[in-house]
């Protein structure tokens, strides 16, 4: 055998062990690939009842929104309501009620003044 052909074989038997050596590292990432794919299949198959989950809820609150919407602008048509009516109530029946009350507390005064003036001339007519 000659210097080349030596030369040559070494040559071969180190691309050989290069060759198995890279060929271990690539098994173990083909197999890293492929439990990085399942992984991501069973995540994709378990989001989808998630999802259909959150928009039925989605849709809930958006049905409830609109019921609290209705009961609000109810609750505002009532309030302007009362707002009217008592308006209309201080309109109408305020002033007179004021002057009714007026009346009453200056005749309840005249009463007792009159009472009082009484009582004290009937107690001069018993002190003589």
């Amino acid at each position: 055998m000659s210097a080349g052909q030596i030369a040559a074989l070494i040559a071969a038997g180190a691309f050989v062990v290069l060759v198995v050596l890279l060929a271990i590292p690539l098994i173990k990432l083909g197999k890293t690939l492929d439990a990085a794919t399942e992984a991501i299949e069973r995540t994709n198959s378990n989001t989808d009842p998630l999802l259909i989950g959150a928009n039925q809820t989605i849709t809930h609150v958006n049905t409830q929104l609109e019921r609290v919407d209705g009961i609000t602008s109810n609750a505002q048509a009532v309030t302007g309501n009362v707002s009217a009516l008592t308006s209309v109530f201080t309109a109408t029946l305020g002033g007179p009620l004021v002057k009714t009350a007026a009346l009453s507390y200056g005749l309840s005064k005249a009463i007792k003044a009159r009472k009082k003036k009484s009582a004290l001339k009937a107690a001069k007519k018993a002190g003589k």
